[in-house]
């Protein structure tokens, strides 16, 4: 498992509110996780953000 993964896990409902300052036009939808899928939410944040998976994953660990 990735960084990136185990930084969603731990500290995700924090993050969430940065990246939707961040990001004015996520909802609370597209920050969703659910435990074990944090494939599904990195691929919803790809398409809603225009971003690669490594910018993403480079943008959530910068959070």
């Amino acid at each position: 498992m990735s960084a990136t993964h185990d930084k969603i896990k731990g500290n995700w409902t924090e993050m969430k509110g940065k990246a939707k300052q961040q990001y004015g036009h996520l909802t609370d939808d597209d920050v969703a996780y659910t435990h074990g899928k944090e494939d599904e939410l990195m691929g919803r944040l790809q398409q809603k953000l225009g971003k690669t998976k490594q910018e993403i994953k480079d943008w959530i660990d910068s959070l």
